[in-house]
């Protein structure tokens, strides 16, 4: 459905456009929004410099069933998505189907994994044991070093900044808005800018990732950043080929993960570290990817290497998203406005995500239920750690 053929619905201002914030706004602008999309550099943060791994499998965590069966549901919605993104954007969505395989590097690493076998077993989950030859005749670039592993067919991957592109060429031709600009405070009727202005709308999303908990009371300790770096490489000629696959490995207890990007390009990824706001790369980061990945793919060695970069993850007290309606306060700060909706701390998730959290924030736009496996993630689960006052504006920037 384009813009011209939906029904108008007022206006909506989003904050935050990386892949939620842009997702929202391509759909919510088809679905008849007049969207305001806010945002300094558009397309950036840790959208920018994601993995973009859609692994609900290989992701999962004893524990942590809720974000899985929320993971499997949107991994579903994958195909349909992108196959629409490509069509409004006239452009590739870069979704990936080669699949995945996790690997282990050490005797220790293997026990690990038997341990996420049996575990994905006892949930119904598809993965096959693969011995090392197995593994290397799916993926002749495993090095020697690698004990076994597991195939999981159905854990895909995107190319983020391919996304990215499609998102914002889809957001523009159904008609959203772009305003640079940082917000400084947002409420359930308007978004008030770094500089002093005033965006009313009829209805506000946040979807600001780590930077969402300086814009709303309600969302005070709710989300923080979570640092991770990657690299980006490109084969060159004369060494090994990069796998084709999506490969997570395990490497003396340390993850890391290699995703394949066309034209011989690989992202190196996993490092996770509690330091604020910092994304400059270090030194020990790089130094540690590097000597993890060349263990589980020797080959890379002889790579280009073309860019160090960090990004902040958006993380929650419990790990699920934070996606429905904060208690408000209207723009004069009374209590009887509707608080803004939220679509953030998707952590490590955004990518996969994104489908069922638009379909979350389209219901939610429209008054309907959410898709029922989106529930849990009702930030009203979340009591605030504090009632604090709002956050300078510098702390609000993406």
């Amino acid at each position: 459905m384009t813009k011209q053929e939906a029904t108008p619905q007022g206006r909506l201002a989003i904050v935050g456009a990386g892949v939620i914030g842009l997702s929202c706004a391509w759909r919510a602008a088809e679905a008849g929004w007049a969207v305001e999309l806010i945002d300094p550099a558009p397309g950036s943060g840790s959208s920018w410099v994601a993995g973009g791994m859609l692994a609900p499998v290989t992701e999962a965590w004893p524990g942590e069933e809720e974000l899985l069966e929320l993971g499997a549901e949107s991994l579903g919605r994958w195909p349909e998505f992108a196959t629409a993104l490509a069509l409004a954007a006239d452009a590739p969505a870069g979704l990936r189907t080669e699949g995945t395989v996790v690997v282990a590097a050490a005797a220790g690493d293997r026990a690990e994994l038997d341990d996420l076998a049996n575990y994905l077993g006892r949930l119904g989950r598809d993965v096959s044991l693969l011995s090392a030859r197995e593994l290397r005749r799916l993926e002749p670039s495993i090095g020697p070093d690698v004990r076994g592993g597991l195939s999981v067919p159905g854990d895909l991957a995107v190319d983020n900044r391919v996304l990215l592109a499609a998102l914002r060429a889809a957001a523009t031709r159904a008609g959203a808005e772009f305003v640079h600009a940082e917000a400084r405070r947002v409420a359930g009727d308007g978004v008030e800018l770094a500089d002093g202005r005033w965006l009313a709308a009829d209805a506000v999303l946040v979807a600001a990732g780590a930077h969402s908990a300086a814009l709303h009371p309600g969302l005070a300790g709710l989300v923080r950043p979570v640092k991770g770096e990657i690299l980006r490489l490109r084969h060159r000629a004369g060494a090994l080929p990069p796998p084709s696959r999506t490969v997570r490995a395990v490497v003396d207890g340390r993850p890391v993960y290699a995703v394949p990007r066309d034209g011989g390009g690989l992202v190196i990824g996993a490092t996770q570290y509690e330091t604020g706001f910092d994304t400059e790369p270090t030194v020990g980061g790089v130094r540690d990817l590097l000597r993890d990945a060349e263990r589980v793919l020797p080959g890379i060695a002889e790579y280009a290497l073309l860019e160090a970069a960090a990004g902040l993850r958006p993380g929650t007290p419990d790990n699920l998203p934070l996606i429905g309606v904060i208690p408000g306060e209207g723009s004069g700060g009374g209590s009887g406005q509707p608080g803004p909706l939220v679509a953030t701390g998707h952590g490590r998730n955004g990518m996969l995500l994104a489908p069922v959290t638009v379909a979350a924030v389209l219901a939610l736009l429209a008054g309907e239920r959410v898709p029922a496996s989106v529930a849990v993630a009702d930030p009203t689960r979340l009591a605030p750690a504090e009632p604090t006052r709002l956050a300078p504006a510098e702390s609000a920037r993406r």
